[in-house]
């Protein structure tokens, strides 16, 4: 499938302030680019796109004092699969772990794993380890929590959305990694473009969205507690251990966010050959 996606921001800020925006597909899907990336600034002035040492790409850029308005589009080739499932996937012994997936078993930002250690071991004591394991995970933070724009708060902690019973997408993929660090599973935040695709368009307007990753036996795999069913469209703009890591937006600076819109949907091939006509190399 072809996929048309961006987003339109405003910002205001009350002095010159450096900005970093996260909205550019992840460097493994860059060969997946089907039109140019096309920034635009008003006022129009310097930016930089820059990786970093996950492939993640940062636009980076200095917003004037007063309102900056900005804007990503791009048009990418989607697997039309949905995300793999393998209910045989083991879980990987702490012993035989490779050495980098360590880090994604501490406790971060928004994943206060001390906090509900011995809840996820009481909960969850009976579960096959493995793919087993981390999908009643996923089946019981989506049964617990409520989707609800109106429960979002900036410092909202996985043991907060379980307190709560309600969050939005990032609250979800947040108490499912703390669940799965708890148990010894490496898990790692993502961030990226996930619309309608697949599925009955619903009432709320199209955001970005975070899901997760589980380490199994030898390698990553994608979960979804929020919509807890194998989706496909997603495209990948960034991992970390939590969404500090990755923020769809960071100022080094007071700032104010104005409006937000967030564009993914599927087009048809005619219109993507149209943008490929197009593509610069």
């Amino acid at each position: 499938m072809h996929l048309r996606l961006g987003c339109q921001l405003e910002l205001r800020c009350e002095v010159p302030t450096p900005v970093l925006a996260l909205v550019h597909p992840h460097t493994s899907l860059l060969s997946e680019l089907l039109a140019p990336e096309l920034v635009q600034l008003e006022p129009d002035r310097t930016i930089e796109v820059l990786s970093d040492q996950g492939g993640n790409r940062w636009c980076r850029l200095m917003a004037p004092s007063g309102l900056t308005r900005f804007s990503f589009a791009t048009t990418i080739a989607c697997s039309d699969r949905t995300d793999p499932v393998l209910p045989s996937a083991p879980q990987c012994p702490i012993q035989a772990l490779p050495i980098d997936t360590y880090r994604f078993l501490n406790a971060s930002s928004y994943c206060d794993t001390e906090s509900m250690m011995a809840m996820a071991w009481d909960t969850f004591a009976g579960i096959p380890r493995g793919w087993a394991l981390v999908q009643a995970i996923c089946d019981w933070v989506h049964g617990q929590i409520r989707f609800d724009y109106e429960a979002v708060r900036p410092q909202k902690t996985a043991s907060h959305t379980l307190a709560d019973g309600a969050g939005v997408c990032r609250d979800f993929a947040h108490l499912a990694i703390s669940l799965c660090r708890c148990l010894n599973i490496p898990a790692r935040y993502c961030t990226g473009y996930l619309g309608y695709t697949g599925i009955a368009v619903g009432e709320a307007p199209i955001d970005f969205s975070a899901w997760f990753e589980a380490f199994l036996g030898d390698r990553w795999y994608v979960f979804d507690a929020r919509h807890n069913i194998p989706r496909c469209g997603r495209v990948l703009i960034a991992r970390g251990r939590d969404a500090a890591d990755v923020p769809f937006l960071r100022s080094f600076g007071e700032h104010r966010l104005i409006s937000l819109e967030v564009i993914t949907e599927q087009i048809s091939a005619a219109g993507a050959s149209v943008a490929s006509e197009c593509l610069v190399t």
